[in-house]
Parts: structure tokens; sequence; C-alpha cells
């Protein structure tokens, strides 16, 4: 039902549109209590959490922290809301949201629109108050669009300081291609400062470091020291990529922004397979990219992911899909 739904109706439209009207339907699906979260028979136990399973909607489709229930409901054991910034922003001009159909991909140069942190504080404060069951609930945080880079780490410490108090665990976002020169945040030495301040101010909750699929495999290993160095829990693997390799569809390919979908599963394994050479069990790794089958899911896991995300499989296979994946 929901790939004729998707061929005859969310195809037809613009991404972003459909993007919304989904997130309507799915917050009214769960108001009316026709999607509920179902009781777990083997929790597991990561970052000193409890995940009902190990799956995950990865951040960007739940930027404003509105839709952690109903995401929930669909069988995700945790969320990762954001990316959020220190400031509130609109993200870059319309359009900015692509489909490549054939490749079963997204395109996207959103650029971290989102209400800003003390907003989404707010919203998560109260969320918390509810004391309704909910998933592990991820931060993930990003460089607002206006602050220099050389600004960066009082920026992200803003951000740290006004929401690590409502997240179970903090991720920090430097790999995302759609701000300006946030990308060479992930060498080291720019890195480690960004780190230290969220680390400072992350209330003893887990803090990670998100990464590019695109840095070359000695940056991936300097990126596992640096997480070794100063006892983080661990790195996410991987953001968007830039490049275009293995795309059939040339409709789109001109977008600037990052690539999602299958076309990044043979690189996010690579990384998965260097982080888990370099990161003991002490460390987290969360692999993310290109997951869409259950065989899919258990190679991440076989090869060492702790957790698994996803984001364009979901909006290609439909809310069906995240049961699929984790039930055994």
């Amino acid at each position: 039902m929901y790939r004729l739904i998707f061929k005859l109706f969310f195809t037809k439209v613009d991404p972003e549109f459909a993007h919304h009207l989904g997130a309507f339907a799915l917050k009214a699906l769960h108001a009316f209590g026709l999607i509920r979260p179902t009781k777990s028979k083997e929790s597991v136990s990561v970052m000193g959490l409890q995940f009902q399973n190990r799956l995950g909607m990865a951040a960007g489709f739940d930027k404003n922290a509105k839709l952690i229930r109903p995401l929930h409901a669909l069988g995700f054991g945790h969320v990762e809301i954001g990316t959020v910034t220190a400031l509130p922003q609109p993200g870059n001009p319309k359009p900015r949201l692509f489909r490549l159909v054939k490749d079963r991909a997204l395109i996207n140069r959103m650029g971290f629109n989102n209400d800003g942190a003390a907003a989404i504080a707010t919203r998560l404060s109260k969320l918390r108050a509810t004391n309704t069951p909910l998933p592990i609930i991820g931060v993930n945080i990003g460089k607002s669009k206006v602050t220099p880079i050389q600004d960066a780490v009082s920026d992200y410490s803003r951000s740290t300081s006004l929401l690590a108090k409502y997240a179970d665990y903090l991720a920090v976002n430097v790999s995302s291609p759609n701000t300006p020169g946030l990308r060479d945040l992930q060498q080291v030495e720019s890195l480690r400062p960004i780190l230290q301040a969220v680390k400072s101010q992350s209330l003893g909750k887990p803090v990670l470091v998100k990464i590019a699929p695109d840095l070359l495999d000695d940056d991936v290993r300097a990126v596992a020291d640096l997480v070794i160095e100063l006892e983080l829990g661990g790195v996410i693997a991987t953001n968007t990529t830039i490049r275009r390799d293995g795309v059939s569809e040339n409709k789109h390919l001109h977008e600037t922004g990052g690539l999602s979908g299958p076309v990044l599963n043979l690189r996010s394994v690579e990384v998965l397979k260097i982080l888990r050479e370099k990161l003991d069990n002490r460390f987290t790794v969360i692999s993310v990219g290109g997951v869409e089958t259950k065989q899919e899911f258990q190679q991440r896991l076989s090869l060492g992911a702790d957790l698994v995300q996803a984001y364009t499989a979901f909006i290609y296979h439909g809310p069906a899909w995240p049961r699929k994946l984790t039930t055994v």
C-alpha cells in the first residue's frame, strides 16, 4: 500500500512538502492511538543506556523534536533529533531536497533549518515532563551558519549547555556539506577544542562525533585516535556524501548537497571496519548510510556496530519498515 501511495502521490509533489505532510500524518496517527510502541522482548545496553532495539532514526528527519513519540511508535529504538544550532535559522533557499527515485536516494542541502537550541530545549523539557514511554533521545548539534568558524567552540558550547539536560546522548555534527566551512572542523586540531568544550558541558552524557564518508581512511583513524584521547562515547559514521559515484539517475546530479541512500552502503561499511579496528568495545560506533534490508542491518551489527541508524530507506519503504528490520 505504501509503495502505491509513494508512487502515485509522493513522487508527484515537492519532497519537502511531502515530508511535512508525512510528519503531520504520523502525529495524527499517534494522537489517535493508531500507532503505539510495543514492549521490547530484549532491550540492549549501549553507553550505559537501555535501547529497545538497535535501530534508530538518524538526525535530519526530526529536526525540531516534534516526532519523537510517533517514530518510537513505529519501532525505532532511538531517535536522534536535529541538527540543532545555537541560533534559530531558516536553512538554505528552496528547493533544497531532491529525490533520485531510481537509486532510492536523496540529495539535500537543507542547511540546518531548525528552531534553535533554546526553543528545542523547552520542547524536550515538556516532553520529558509527560512521563510517557520514550525512546533513547540523541541530540545532534551543529554550528550556526552566521557564527564564524573561529567562534565554533563557543557556538557548540552554547547549544550543549542548553540541551544536555534533556539528551540521553549528544552527537557533534561537523560533517554536513551544507554549512560553509563545517567539514573543515573534522580536522583533528580544529575538532579537539570543540569536543572538549561539548564534553565539559555534557553533564556526563555520552558525546559522539559524526563524520563524513568522504574523509580519507587516515583521517578516519585520526578521529578515532582523538575519540580515545578525549574518552568520548564514540563515533557516528557516516553522514551524507558530496560524491556522486554509482548514481544512475541524471536528473538531479547537478544539485549541490549531501547524497544519501544505498549508494553509501559500501563506503559506510568500509568506515565501520576502520573504526572497529581502532576502537575497542569501550567506544560506541553507530553505523548509518545505505542500510535498506534486514540482511544489511545484521551485517552492520556483525561488523561491530553497536547501533544502526537510517533515514532515506524509511522514506522509500514506509512506516512498516522499522519493525521489518528489528523483528526476530
